[in-house]
């Protein structure tokens, strides 16, 4: 059976960000001149949109006959080539290469007998490690220090300075053994949310608080370092997102973010910690209501300047999926779909090989059917529910057929009603998702297609109206509503207005009964 030629080669060289590319380029142009092939190769797989094994072997090779491992070989080559240069690109502006470049610089002139150019690079060495808490770098040179004065026999170094440097030494492993321990708290805590998600929420929110209530947590000030209390905040802040404790979330966010703008050096070598708690804390004013807060934050999200193209597809992803979810709430289909253009546009522009289309398109069809807009609504529905990961969200795999039939009976598409209608309640029934409301949804589709006139149809709308107001109440009914505002369509249904209109207004009484 023949072999399935390897695509990570063209995954590489498309993940690779326009200046990366310009450096490629530069780097091979000092390789010898049978490296031409390579550099072909490489500039045949950036304007190559799909891959494609064969068209990249003629355009290299033309008609030559040849082995396939000949072209095996040169694929593996240009791989190498491109991660080595790469790994030259990051250590340009990365920490750890360059305290590592003044440790091994330390290292070469120790061993040509310049201690006293060591002791320069040692001090350079260290205040940076101190800045950016790097305590494994500060225990090599605090032994590298007490190296340089053994080999230059200086009894007074050790005389006055021992005590000190075993001080250093001894706080330096303290704040590393200090950082892990929050660390792995953190990871116990994720990984309890992401992986013991079938235990009842009393199971599972007691598990979480025996992780928490560990000493680690008794007080912030036991998290020694900026890194260490980074750990700690983001513990408590997902523990209480897990135990819906909204007002928790939202004010260990708040100390979380205000924590991490406090030491702006550390944004600049990593973000990620950052892009995490702006999006968690969006969440949590959005579920408090907050939403000039919510707009602010996103504000900021959007102004964070990434640093690496992870950084750039969560940032694209967070901010969209956030700003969606407000307009839909507050009835501003008109913004959203202007911003779903440039959404749709960044992605393209990124080349987001791992973009989350899943989630975008489920918004984009509610967005669609508050501009009224039926079709494009059912289009990015139906995109939707041919994703793959979409099987996932039985949740969501329910709704999207609640909300298809709605969108058919808006389109007047009465001759599918039914046959939809049967095929949504078998599905419900074999996930074991048909809840009372969803129950109750039916018979209002089933009523709507035996409706003789108007007056009929007002009659089941009013019907299901009453009955939502007790159905909202129960639990099975709340993943629903909070996804799509059926309330409010049944209101447009009855007043005559504008889906959207209706949306709007219910956000506007809302807000104003909030202050």
């Amino acid at each position: 059976m023949a072999k399935t030629p390897s695509d990570k080669l063209f995954r590489l060289v498309k993940a690779l960000t326009p200046a990366e590319k310009r450096y490629f380029k530069l780097y091979i142009k000092g390789k010898s001149e049978r490296d031409s092939k390579y550099l072909r190769l490489f500039e045949a797989i950036c304007t190559m949109q799909e891959f494609d094994e064969e068209a990249l072997r003629k355009k290299i090779y033309k008609n030559q006959q040849l082995e396939s491992q000949k072209y095996s070989e040169l694929k593996a080559y240009l791989y190498e080539l491109i991660l080595r240069c790469l790994q030259q690109y990051d250590e340009q502006n990365a920490l750890d290469y360059r305290l590592n470049h003044l440790l091994q610089s330390v290292a070469a002139l120790y061993k040509r007998g310049h201690y006293d150019d060591c002791k320069d690079l040692l001090n350079k060495a260290n205040r940076l490690a101190k800045q950016y808490e790097s305590f494994t770098h500060l225990i090599d040179i605090i032994r590298w220090e007490k190296q340089l004065a053994y080999a230059q026999m200086d009894a007074d170094f050790f005389h006055r300075e021992l005590d000190r440097l075993q001080f250093e030494e001894n706080r330096a492993l303290e704040l590393l053994d200090n950082a892990a321990a929050y660390r792995r708290a953190f990871f116990a805590v994720y990984a309890t949310v992401k992986r013991e998600a079938l235990l009842t929420s009393e199971e599972r929110i007691q598990k979480l608080r025996s992780l928490l209530e560990q000493d680690l947590f008794a007080d912030p000030n036991r998290a020694l370092s900026h890194k260490a209390r980074v750990m700690y905040y983001r513990a408590i802040n997902l523990y209480h997102y897990s135990a819906l404790d909204q007002e928790a979330f939202y004010e260990s966010g708040k100390k979380l973010i205000e924590l991490l703008e406090s030491q702006p050096h550390f944004l600049k070598e990593s973000l990620s910690e950052y892009i995490a708690a702006l999006s968690n804390y969006i969440l949590s004013c959005g579920l408090l209501q907050r939403y000039e807060e919510v707009r602010e934050s996103l504000a900021k999200l959007r102004q964070v300047q990434p640093i690496t193209v992870d950084d750039q597809q969560k940032i694209h992803r967070q901010y969209y999926t956030s700003y969606f979810v407000l307009c839909i709430y507050t009835g501003e289909f008109e913004a959203a779909k202007a911003e779903m253009r440039r959404c749709q546009e960044e992605a393209d522009r990124l080349h987001l090989l791992n973009y989350e289309t899943a989630s975008f398109y489920f918004q984009y069809c509610c967005i669609s059917f508050g501009c009224g807009e039926y079709s494009d609504a059912l289009d990015h529905l139906n995109t939707w529910l041919g994703q793959p990961r979409t099987v996932e969200r039985e949740d969501l795999q329910s709704l999207a057929r609640i909300l298809s039939l709605i969108i058919h009976f808006e389109l007047g598409n009465s001759v599918l009603l039914e046959s939809l209608l049967r095929s949504a309640t078998r599905f419900m029934q074999k996930k074991n998702r048909l809840f009372n409301l969803e129950r109750r949804f039916m018979l209002l589709i089933s009523e709507l297609m035996r409706a003789a006139n108007p007056s009929e149809e007002m009659q089941a709308f009013t019907s299901i109206q009453t009955d939502l107001e007790i159905l909202s109440h129960e639990p099975t009914a709340k993943a629903l509503l909070q996804t799509f505002d059926l309330a409010a369509w049944l209101e447009s249904k009855i007043r005559k207005k504008p889906f959207a209109a209706v949306v709007q207004e219910k956000f506007q009484m809302q807000a104003a009964n909030s202050q």
